[in-house]
């Protein structure tokens, strides 16, 4: 029987999910365009037809991560019915260690990269600034719905925000030190803290 012949798209999008698997498993530093292909059954040479190069390839890897994270953000921020809170602790699910660590492991790759490569910290530092944005707007939200009390919701998002990558970091590059468990405790302490959220 003939193959089916996939679309650019979809074949373009086939490696980019593949490329972001491999650097969440092994790192950049030993990411080969010949272990992309492999994963897919395909050869090396139609990887980069479609990519040109290995430093091409990760940067659009990580261009196409910070796109499908930002489609969830804004699907949370459209939502309207729950309250701001629970709005709020859907974004910080979303962004914290609290589960799987293995999307923690590609973005620690992709800042310990981009430190080299200016390109690649550039779209690593649009998602990054689109996640604060959008923890200070629903902190904003909160502050004038009455749900939270803090007279700096930037500052806030902010502190928030390091604590759950230093965590982060944590949990990925100490194997577990830091557990699910008390991750959640400790983010729960810092939201009563910063919004003056009662205990309950």
């Amino acid at each position: 029987m003939a193959r089916v012949k996939k679309g650019a798209d979809v074949r373009r999008g086939e490696i980019l999910v593949a490329t972001l698997e491999l650097i969440s498993e092994r790192g950049i530093d030993a990411l080969r365009g010949a272990d992309v292909a492999d994963r897919l059954g395909v050869s090396p040479a139609l990887v980069f037809y479609h990519f040109e190069n290995l430093e091409n390839l990760i940067v659009s890897a990580f261009r196409f991560a910070t796109e499908r994270d930002l489609v969830k953000l804004e699907q949370i921020l459209a939502e309207k019915g729950p309250s701001t809170s629970q709005r709020l602790r859907g974004a910080l699910r979303e962004y914290g260690p609290t589960g799987s660590a293995q999307s923690w492991r590609l973005w620690i790759e992709g800042w310990s990269a981009g430190l080299r490569n200016p390109v690649l910290r550039g779209v690593i530092a649009t998602l990054d600034e689109r996640w604060r944005s959008v923890i200070t707007e629903l902190i904003a939200e909160g502050v004038a719905a009455g749900e939270f009390r803090t007279p700096d919701p930037r500052g806030a998002a902010w502190r928030i925000s390091a604590l759950i990558d230093g965590l982060a970091v944590q949990r990925v590059a100490f194997d577990d030190a830091v557990s699910p468990s008390d991750a959640e405790a400790w983010l729960n302490t810092a939201l009563r803290a910063e919004l003056g959220l009662d205990p309950a």
